[in-house]
Parts: structure tokens; C-alpha cells; sequence
């Protein structure tokens, strides 16, 4: 996660001088040495040590907009020095990026990286001794005053139709900037002034140290004065409460409930009906070459058509709640709700994977008509037998499929090597794209089997050849009379779900020997 520089010394931070052409090659100066950048942050010669490319191109430090890449990282005397190529050919945004660079209203770079080695610096800021690159950026205005544009081929917009300096073009940026956010500022000043002086009756008072208090809190946080800060544990208002209200009087301590994203991947249909039957049909006929003297051969359609009905299966269960607790703490209800959510979820995912068919859905792995493909070794993942096996899989459905496996498989994968010596594992390059192995994208399925003799880890195929079906959502029945003796109220609680393999041959599993 990229974060401001201001947030934090520890965060990730934000420096930076540029030249490109027709071509859409950028050089310059993304990080100047010895002297404070506007922060007051010093970065020394040898800070980008051990870094390497190629490194992501982005516009203005946004990870999902990617214009091109940098080839070549090198130290001068004066700063880090970048060459790159913006992807004019591919990418439309790259193009549009090279445009705002010639017309001087993107003449900088900023660097986006993690202080791995850094001290303070009387009066403020740090010096970087060493750092670890992320990104280097295209902006409008760098972090550092030093940065300046080298060179711009084909830059207009100066006096005479010649091209700006570098100063100018900054000077013009921040004159721009302080004109654009100069009403909001004003608006905030008087939005403050007006919460320090609360109107009453008659006119206005000076505020109380307890408001006083209270509006630093919501100004600056945890940054606010610790004297300020206790009064808001110690002031109280006879007639409304507390000034400041209790703090998040109504959390409720959970934890993190895992769950397949099975239903992201497969076909999932609703209905009102207790079943659902699909007509199937093979891809086979009887037709054979013949001439005009032979007779024709008879095509059975028993051999073509059949059906497959999906069932809707039932889950249920019910908890008693102490009618104190609902009086005393009414999110207990919402609470009980959305806990039995969670469960029933995490319940019909597994069954999705490896439900019995029979009082469960029918799971993936359980379905005998899905082929298997051995992977040789009874405790080694084997490159080739992953490659093998993806292209034993008709190609319309290879191109739309996806892996299924576990964490700690998707571990182990990741060290994998093909025989050249490269990682089968690719990650996602910009932000929401999964990764990839073997060019096709990875869903972390936590029900999976782990590597280990005789089981099946790795799944692949087109999702859309497993259906689910949903008869009833989460019901929930409230009972306030059975255990009303007891101070108690019941809930009831069911779902009605289905899930069947429709077409078998877009899977295939991997089987450790």
C-alpha cells in the first residue's frame, strides 16, 4: 500500500527530474543526493544499492495506471539516474502521459519507495541511507525542488513560442495548485473558527476546556495534547451524557472467518423449485462414409440425450440468546445473524469442494467423471507434469480456465522452475489482476488438499462446468415463547443450496503418486 510521506516516517515516501521524446524514451533524475527535498528528507549516494529492473513506469504513483517500464538504474554523483520507454504503441494512457510531458504539465519524477536504513535529522526530517526502489513515477510536481527537467524535445508553451525552463514550469504548477485549493482552504478556516465558538442564547462564550478538548481530538487524533486528551475521559455533561461519546461502545471482538471463493468462479443460478433438471447432449452420433448402394446407419438418441438434476440440499441449526443480552447490548442480534451467515457459508464452499452428494452438494473433487493427470512424485510438485496437464485440456475451455489450490500449495509452486530455469509463478503486475501460473490466473481454495501422497492439490478447469443453485437464502426464525421460562429466545436458522458437476470434461485434477 502506497501511503503519503506525511502520514509517516516509517511509510512509504514519495522524491524526485525528466526528459523524453517523440519516441516516448524518459530520462532524467529521479532522486537527488545530498540536499533536503521539500520533507526535509536527505537521500545519500548509495541508497539504491542492490536495486534492480525493469521497474514499473506509473503516472502520478497510481498502481493501476502503468504507462511503461524503466530499463536502466544507475548512481551518479547527483542522483539516481533512470531510462525507460513509455509504452506509446501499446498502452493509450502512455501516449497521453508523453503529450502532458512536451507540454511541460508533467516535467518531474517521484520515486516511490521503503526506508529500510534512515536516522532523524535535527529539525526535522530524515537522512535515507538505504532504501528498497518500488516504483518510479511520472508527476507534476516531485518531492524534491531539485529536480529539474533536463531536456524536452518539441516542449511549447514559453514566452515567444520557445520552450520554458524548468523553473518556470514549477512556478506555474504552484501558482496553479494554490489558486485551485485556495477556496477550500478559506472554507476550512471557517469551519474550525465557527466549532471553537459555539453559539448560545444571547451571543457566544468562550468554549469550555472540555470542548476545546474535544475539537483538538477531532482535528489531530492520537496527536492532540495528552492533557487535552484526558479531559475527554473526564468531563460529562449532567444533562446529555458525556461530551465525547464512549469508544466504540458497541465492537464486537471477532475473528477472521475463512472462506473459498468458489461461488466467484463457478455458475451460480437461483430458483423456487426443490430441483433443477438440465437436458444434456454428448458430442457423438453413429454417421459413417458411404456411397449411394449403402444403407444408412441407425443414430440412437439414447446414446446422445440424457439429464442431470440438481438438488437442493438444507443446512439448519438453532442458538438460544439470554434476553438480558439483548436488551443490554441490541447488535447481539445482528451479530447472531451474520455469524450464522459466515458459518453456513463456509460450510457449503467445502461441500462445493468435497461434498458427499448424497445429504451434501456434490464436490468437485468427489465427482468421479472428472479425469485425473499424475504428477509423478508422491510429495514434489513437477513442472512438467503442471504443463502436461494443462494442455491435455481442450483448448476452448483451457483458455477460460483457472488453478484451485491452497495456500500452502500455492506456496510451494511458487519456488517451481520449468527447465529453463524460470518461475512458473507470475504475479499480478498491476493492482486487481490475480496471479498467474503458466499464464493462467490462481484462486486460493483453503478446502483444497494439501500436497502429500495419493491426494489431489491442484485443480484446473472452466468454473462454469459447476453449477450451484440457491433454493432459500438464510432464513431466520425468532422463537420468544419456548424458552421464555428460561429468559431465553431461540432462533432458528436454515438454508436450502445446491451443486453439481455439469460437464466433467472441463476439469482436470492433479493426482500425487
Amino acid at each position: 500500500m502506497i501511503e503519503r510521506k506525511e502520514a509517516g516516517a516509517d511509510r512509504l515516501s514519495f522524491k524526485a527530474a525528466l526528459a523524453v521524446d517523440e519516441a516516448g524514451t524518459v530520462t532524467g533524475l529521479a532522486s537527488i543526493f545530498g540536499t533536503p527535498d521539500r520533507g526535509g528528507d536527505i537521500v545519500h549516494k548509495g541508497a539504491f544499492a542492490g536495486a534492480s529492473v525493469p521497474l514499473p513506469m506509473l503516472a502520478s504513483h497510481d498502481p493501476a495506471d502503468v504507462v511503461g517500464v524503466w530499463d536502466e538504474l544507475a548512481e551518479t554523483s547527483e542522483g539516481l539516474a533512470v531510462k525507460g520507454r513509455l509504452l506509446v504503441g501499446d498502452v493509450v494512457r502512455a501516449s497521453e502521459v508523453r503529450a502532458l510531458i512536451l507540454a511541460g504539465a508533467m516535467p518531474g519524477l517521484s520515486i516511490g519507495y521503503v526506508a529500510t536504513k534512515k536516522a532523524p535529522r535535527s529539525g526535522g526530517g530524515r537522512d535515507l541511507f538505504k532504501v528498497e526502489l518500488v516504483e518510479v513515477s511520472i508527476v507534476a510536481v516531485p518531492m524534491h525542488p531539485g529536480a529539474k527537467v533536463t531536456s524536452v524535445k518539441a516542449q511549447a508553451g514559453g514566452k515567444d513560442g520557445k520552450p520554458m525552463e524548468a523553473e518556470e514550469i514549477e512556478t506555474k504548477i504552484a501558482a496553479a495548485v494554490a489558486a485551485a485549493v485556495a477556496p477550500y482552504v478559506a472554507q476550512v478556516a471557517q469551519l474550525e473558527a465557527k466549532a471553537l465558538r459555539p453559539a448560545i442564547e444571547g451571543g457566544t462564550v468562550e468554549p469550555t476546556p472540555e470542548r476545546k478538548a474535544f475539537a483538538a481530538y477531532l482535528q489531530r487524533g492520537d496527536l492532540a495534547p495528552e492533557t487535552e486528551r484526558k479531559l475527554l475521559s473526564l468531563s460529562s455533561d449532567p444533562n446529555g451524557g458525556y461530551l465525547a461519546p464512549a469508544e466504540f461502545s458497541s465492537e464486537v471482538i471477532k475473528d477472521i472467518v475463512e472462506i473459498s471463493p468458489i461461488r466467484s468462479l463457478a455458475s451460480v443460478k437461483g430458483t423456487n423449485a426443490p430441483s433443477v433438471i438440465y437436458p444434456t447432449r454428448k458430442p457423438m452420433g453413429n454417421a459413417t462414409w458411404d456411397d449411394e448402394t449403402t444403407p444408412e446407419p441407425e443414430t440412437t438418441t439414447t446414446n446422445i440425450f440424457g439429464q442431470l438434476e440438481i438438488i437442493g440440499k438444507g443446512m439448519s441449526t438453532f442458538v438460544d440468546i439470554p434476553n438480558v443480552m439483548l436488551q443490554d447490548a441490541p447488535m447481539v442480534e445482528a451479530e447472531v445473524r451474520e455469524a450464522a451467515a459466515e458459518d453456513f457459508e463456509k460450510k457449503e464452499t467445502l461441500a462445493f469442494i468435497k461434498g458427499d452428494g448424497v445429504m451434501q452438494p456434490e464436490g468437485l473433487m468427489v465427482n468421479a467423471d472428472i479425469p485425473q493427470y499424475l504428477n509423478g512424485h508422491a510429495t514434489v510438485l513437477q513442472s512438467d507434469s503442471l504443463i502436461k496437464m494443462l494442455y491435455s485440456i481442450p483448448p476452448s475451455y483451457r483458455s477460460k480456465g483457472a488453478w484451485a489450490m491452497n495456500g500452502t500449495t500455492l506456496g510451494l509452486l511458487r519456488t517451481v522452475k520449468d527447465g529453463q530455469g524460470n518461475y512458473i509463478w507470475r504475479p499480478g503486475l498491476t493492482e486487481g489482476q490475480p496471479e498467474t501460473i503458466l499464464g493462467r490466473p490462481v484462486a486460493e481454495i483453503i478446502d483444497m488438499d494439501d500436497v502429500a501422497a495419493n491426494a489431489f492439490p491442484i485443480l484446473y478447469g472452466d468454473f462454469s462446468g459447476y453449477r450451484i443453485i440457491d433454493r432459500l437464502a438464510l432464513s431466520v426464525l425468532v422463537d420468544p415463547y419456548s424458552q421464555a421460562t428460561l429468559k431465553r429466545t431461540r432462533y432458528h436458522m436454515g438454508r436450502r443450496v445446491g451443486g453439481r458437476v455439469l460437464q466433467a470434461i472441463k476439469f482436470k485434477k492433479l493426482k500425487m503418486a
